[in-house]
C-alpha cells in the first residue's frame, strides 16, 4: 500500500463523473468479501492524526450490495472510496469514533493528546481504489483528513480466518446476510461459566426489541447472534471505586470522567471477535448489575444486563450506534464543550437548532395548530426547581449552623418541616403546570431542550426512549428514522 498527497486527494474528491450512465452491479465492482480497516487517532480538540495499524479481509459484506453511497448524512466523519483508475465514488459510509467526543472535552481543549481506536469496514473492491476519510468541522463541513491508494491484491492484507473458536450463538436467522438486518451481540465481562447466561441475556435484549417499533413490525427481516468469549474476571473497570477487572473487551465505566458512562476502548478487538457472525451492528453485553452504557454512531453499543433499567439503556444506546439518533436530554452532567456549535444545524434527524423554523425537520410530522417553537411550562417549571435547589441549599446551610450553635431536636425537625412544607408547595405548583400541558403530551412539535442544551436545541415530543419515556416508545420522529435505517440493511 502506497500513500499519495492531499492533493491527489483533492483531486479525487472534485473529479467529475461524466455522462450518466446504469450503475455498474455489485458483483463487477466488489468481491463480496470485506476489508477491514484497523486504525488508530491520535490528538487533542486542535491536531487530528489517523493511521492504519493493519488491514484484514474478512470472508463476507453483509451489508447493503445496492444502496453503496450514504443516503443519511449523519457522522462527525465520512469513510469514501473511489475507484482508483476512473475516479469515481464506488461507496461511502458516515461514522463517528471515540475521538470525536473527545475533542470537545476539557482535556482535549487543553491539548492532552490522547490515542483511540477505530475499525472501519468496507466491501472489497475488485480494483485499486483511494481510501478517503473526512472530518467536519465546526460548520459540518467535511475536508480530507486521511487518504491512502490501496492495491486489494497487495500482500500486506492479512487474509487469516476469523474463526478464533468462540461460542456463536443464533436465535434468530430471518434470511440471507445481505437482506436483512443483523445484530451481533458480544459477551463482555462473562466467566466461562456464564455462557447460559450470555444466552438469556441476548434473548432477553431481542425480546425487548422485538417489542418495541419500529423493530416489532420489521421483526421478519432481523437477525440476531452472539458471540461469547469468557473473560477471565467478571464485570467491567469502575475507576471511581477503584475497582479494575481483565476483561476481553477492557470495558470501564467513567468514559470522559462521567461516572456512569461506559465505552470500550478495545475497538479493534471488538470487530475481530464480531467478524465472527454476519453483522451489521454490534451490541456488547456487561455481566453487571450496575447501571449504565455508552455507545458510538455506527460502531457498537453497550449495556450492562442486569440492572432494572438495562432494557431502557439497550434500547436507548442502540439508537444512538444502530440509528444515528441523538440524546434528547438536557438536564444532565457532560463532559463535553460546545458539542452542537451554535448557529449550525445538528446533522441528527431527531433535534434541530431550529434555523429555519417555516421548514422544521419534521415538518410533514407536526401536529396541526402546534406552535413552533412549541411552548409547554419548561422555562416555569425550572424557574421553580431552581428555586426549590437554591431553598433546599440555604436549609442545609440553617440546619448546620443550627447544630453549631446546639439546637435541640424540637428545632432542628422545625426548621425540616418548614423546609418540606415549601417543597410541596412548590411541587404542587409544578403539578399544575404539568396539567395545563398534559395535552401536549402525543404531540408532535417543537419542545425545546435537547442535545444536552437546555436553549437553542429542540426536540419533536415530549416523551421518547431518547430522553426518557417511562412506556419504553420511541418519538415518530425517532421511530422514522430508525424504520429507514432498518429498511436501509434489510431491502424490502
Amino acid at each position: 500500500m502506497r500513500k499519495i498527497s492531499f492533493i491527489a486527494a483533492a483531486l479525487v474528491l472534485t473529479a467529475t463523473l461524466g455522462p450518466a450512465q446504469a450503475p455498474p452491479r455489485f458483483e463487477d465492482r466488489f468481491t463480496g468479501k470485506a476489508l477491514r480497516f484497523d486504525m488508530y487517532q491520535t490528538g487533542d480538540a486542535k491536531s487530528e492524526t489517523l493511521t492504519i495499524d493493519a488491514v484484514y479481509e474478512e470472508p463476507l459484506w453483509p451489508e447493503t450490495r445496492t444502496r453503496l453511497v450514504d443516503p443519511f448524512n449523519i457522522g462527525r466523519y465520512m469513510l469514501k472510496v473511489y475507484d482508483l483508475a476512473g475516479n469515481v465514488l464506488i461507496y461511502s459510509r458516515g461514522f463517528d469514533t471515540m475521538f470525536a467526543e473527545y475533542k470537545t472535552t476539557t482535556p482535549a481543549l487543553e491539548g492532552v493528546v490522547r490515542v483511540f481506536q477505530r475499525s472501519l469496514r468496507i466491501p472489497e473492491p475488485r480494483k485499486p481504489f483511494f481510501f478517503v476519510v473526512e472530518a467536519r468541522d465546526k460548520k459540518n463541513i467535511p475536508h480530507p483528513v486521511f487518504t491512502q491508494a490501496v492495491d486489494p491484491s497487495d500482500y500486506h492484507i492479512r487474509r487469516e480466518t476469523t474463526a478464533a473458536g468462540d461460542f456463536i450463538y443464533e436465535p434468530v436467522v430471518a434470511g440471507d446476510p445481505k437482506t436483512t438486518l443483523d445484530l451481533v451481540f458480544v459477551a463482555e465481562g462473562y466467566l466461562a461459566s456464564g455462557k447460559d447466561k450470555f444466552k438469556t441475556d441476548v434473548d432477553r435484549m431481542a425480546k425487548a426489541l422485538f417489542e418495541t417499533e419500529p423493530y416489532r413490525s420489521a421483526k421478519g427481516r432481523i437477525s440476531i447472534r452472539g458471540v461469547f468469549r469468557p473473560s477471565p474476571e467478571r464485570s467491567m473497570d469502575e475507576p471511581r471505586q477503584r475497582a479494575y477487572r481483565k476483561t476481553v473487551l477492557d470495558a470501564g465505566f467513567n468514559a470522559f470522567d462521567l461516572d456512569r458512562y461506559m465505552l470500550i476502548e478495545k475497538d479493534h478487538r471488538l470487530h475481530e471477535i464480531a467478524a465472527q457472525a454476519p453483522y451489521d451492528a454490534i451490541v456488547v453485553l456487561v455481566d453487571s448489575t450496575r447501571y449504565g452504557g455508552g455507545s458510538i454512531c455506527f460502531d457498537y453499543c453497550v449495556t450492562t444486563t442486569d440492572n432494572s433499567r438495562s432494557l431502557e439503556v439497550f434500547l436507548h444506546e442502540l439508537g444512538h450506534s444502530f440509528g444515528g439518533l441523538a440524546d434528547e436530554y438536557y438536564a444532565s452532567e457532560v463532559a463535553y464543550n460546545d458539542f452542537y456549535p451554535k448557529g449550525v444545524e445538528p446533522l441528527e434527524p431527531n433535534i434541530t437548532a431550529l434555523l429555519d423554523p417555516a421548514n422544521v425537520k419534521w415538518q410533514d410530522l407536526l401536529s396541526p395548530g402546534i406552535g413552533v417553537p412549541t411552548e409547554y411550562g419548561k422555562d416555569a417549571q425550572e424557574a421553580l426547581q431552581a428555586e426549590r435547589q437554591a431553598r433546599r441549599k440555604a436549609v442545609a446551610a440553617e440546619l448546620a449552623q443550627a447544630k453549631e450553635k446546639g439546637a435541640d431536636a424540637a428545632a432542628l425537625k422545625t426548621i425540616q418541616d418548614r423546609a418540606a412544607a415549601a417543597d410541596k408547595t412548590t411541587q404542587a405548583k409544578i403539578d399544575e403546570i404539568r396539567k395545563t400541558y398534559a395535552h401536549l403530551a402525543d404531540k408532535i412539535g417543537v419542545f425545546e431542550g435537547a442535545g444536552y442544551a437546555a436553549k437553542g436545541l429542540y426536540r419533536s415530543q415530549m416523551a421518547c426512549i431518547m430522553i426518557a419515556n417511562p412506556k419504553l416508545e420511541f418519538c415518530a420522529v425517532c421511530r422514522r428514522a430508525l424504520a429507514a435505517m432498518i429498511n436501509y440493511y434489510a431491502e424490502r
